[in-house]
């Protein structure tokens, strides 16, 4: 399970990377595409901050932070027998969102953004998307499906009755 969580994380850099090629290739001088009529559109981007250009100009810091969650995640995923895929997915997603805007951090000095929803209208890129539904996916496992979590629940329980 572990192999295959890996092999999605690098399939999630892959895309990114190869999306990002083709919009800096050819959007940039196209402008604004309305792919899909009120809903989606590809407008050209270079956020050099997180979440809706917020922070900008710290490229360093989230290179760092980045990398360090990166780091824990498939270190997670590669010494715990953890069997749910539920987690190893959503961690297969975070590390290769995460990986994507990584490498454009590095080596452009910001993250090439390209998608705008008109319901959601800050542009983000196929990364970011893989990176908040991972997590989204983790946070779920953690509070509904997390075996340490229910421990924990059982053990203050049973701390509260003892103290009465």
């Amino acid at each position: 399970m572990a192999l295959i969580a890996l092999l999605v994380s690098a399939l999630v850099a892959v895309i990114d990377q190869v999306i990002k090629y083709f919009v800096t290739s050819y959007l940039p001088t196209a402008g604004n595409i309305e792919v899909i009529p009120n809903f989606l559109s590809l407008t050209y981007l270079e956020n050099r901050g997180v979440a809706f250009g917020m922070f900008s100009d710290m490229r360093w810091f989230f290179i760092t932070v980045t990398s360090a969650v990166i780091v824990l995640l498939v270190y997670i995923i590669s010494t715990r027998k953890i069997n749910s895929k539920l987690f190893l997915f959503g961690s297969a997603l975070v590390v290769g969102g995460g990986i994507g805007n990584l490498i454009d951090r590095v080596f452009l000095g910001y993250v090439v953004d390209y998608l705008q929803l008109s319901f959601f209208p800050p542009v983000c890129n196929f990364a970011d998307y893989c990176v908040t539904v991972g997590t989204v996916m983790i946070v779920v496992y953690l509070l509904f499906f997390s075996d340490k979590l229910k421990v924990t629940k059982a053990e203050n329980k049973n701390k509260e009755i003892k103290n009465d």
